[in-house]
């Protein structure tokens, strides 16, 4: 295929973000991105993200507004999501985003980019965290063949994924069944309770948050201390993938967030708000950005049966009545804290943490199997974009 760079195929947009202080520059109608509207985002397309722009806050920047079909590639903290705009839309500075000329089809050059993304990671800089520059991004290689074989290969890409789509959500669906099946387990072992009734910060010695104020300023690619955010904290295990790292200064700046073994954690926010976990020791003295962080009285209560409780039909229906926030709900510190909890002895809440990892042991080997297999999916789904953009 006939490469060109970037730039001369399309326009390189930055964007920017008004002054967050100032409420009146939030909450209008100018749909506005930031790379968090895309961590954990699966579609192609986007039509905006948690909060739009007035005019006066748009106009206040130097953010620009781009046309439907324009292709947003987030260029630091992290490098690498990319969509396409479903509508006019603007972003914040964490963007290099792309105009396509005529002869570059922006479906294309959204699959070209998922492709690119990691060689294009390698060429950030930055010591905080990685970043590209519009520059270096209009630098880029990028092959353009003909519109007709752009628009080819992007429908047997999209034939292909299909099909993988197809076994993935067959997949998601046993992990669904299984979390039923895991619920029923909760619901069985917690209805029937007999033990004292107090709040859940009657029986921790501390209920904290992690770093809520600007966490990536302490971001670096290594030599750092890991952080948990709230997609690694699984209903009943740690998601041991994309982590992100924070500098020794800013662990020692933060230590009242720090993680030890024996903790609980509880997603605060997202798709997997009020997931609890215990932690294990393979993760003592990790950091935690934005996720609650209880630290049990072992005396009173075992790790894993406030995890189990907090995972329980009974421990969700409460988390989520406590739920705060309009655009995107979050778990308070404080709520949590307050919510009751049946406490029975030590030996009783073993008995009952026994009972339950008897009956979904076998649940934990087949889910791991599957999530095995959604990977080796998500790997296949690179092959292919590999085989096509390196003909």
């Amino acid at each position: 295929m006939q490469k060109r760079k970037l730039r001369e195929v399309g326009t390189i947009i930055s964007g920017a973000t008004p002054k967050t202080t100032d409420s009146t520059n939030f909450g209008g109608d100018i749909p506005w991105i930031t790379p968090a509207d895309l961590s954990g985002y699966t579609e192609k397309y986007i039509a905006g993200g948690a909060r739009n722009l007035t005019e006066k806050g748009y106009n206040s920047c130097s953010t620009q507004l781009m046309p439907a079909n324009s292709v947003v590639f987030s260029s630091r903290a992290p490098i690498g999501y990319v969509a396409i705009a479903k509508n006019p839309l603007c972003t914040n500075q964490g963007f290099k985003s792309v105009i396509p000329d005529d002869g570059l089809d922006s479906e294309f050059l959204y699959y070209q980019l998922l492709y690119l993304r990691d060689s294009i990671r390698e060429m950030g800089t930055g010591t905080t965290f990685k970043e590209i520059s519009g520059k270096r991004f209009g630098e880029i290689d990028i092959a353009v063949p003909s519109i007709y074989e752009q628009q080819r290969i992007v429908a047997r890409i999209e034939e292909l994924f299909s099909q993988l789509d197809d076994a993935e959500a067959t997949l998601q669906k046993a992990k669904a069944q299984l979390a039923l099946y895991r619920q029923a387990v909760l619901k069985e072992a917690f209805d029937t309770i007999d033990g004292t009734e107090c709040c859940i910060d009657n029986v921790c010695k501390e209920i904290k948050v992690g770093i809520v104020i600007k966490p990536t300023q302490y971001y670096v690619d290594k030599d750092g201390i890991f952080a948990f955010r709230n997609a690694n904290v699984r209903r009943g295990y740690i998601d041991d993938c994309d982590w992100v790292m924070i500098s020794k200064e800013g662990h020692i700046k933060n230590q009242k967030s720090e993680v030890n073994a024996g903790d609980v954690l509880i997603s605060r926010s997202g798709a997997n708000l009020g997931m609890a976990s215990p932690v294990p020791d393979k993760y003592d003295g990790y950091n935690a950005i934005d996720v609650v962080i209880a630290v049990p009285d072992k005396g009173a209560i075992i790790p894993a049966y406030l995890a189990y409780y907090t995972n329980s039909p009974m421990g969700r229906s409460i988390v989520k009545r406590n739920e705060r926030g309009a655009a995107q709900g979050h778990l308070n510190v404080t709520a949590y804290g307050r919510l009751p909890i049946v406490v029975p002895t030590l030996s009783e809440q073993q008995m009952i943490i026994e009972g339950i990892d008897a009956k979904t042991s076998v649940c934990d080997s087949i889910e791991q199997t599957v999530d095995e297999t959604l990977q080796q999916a998500k790997a296949m789904r690179q092959s292919i974009l590999q085989r096509v953009f390196n003909e």
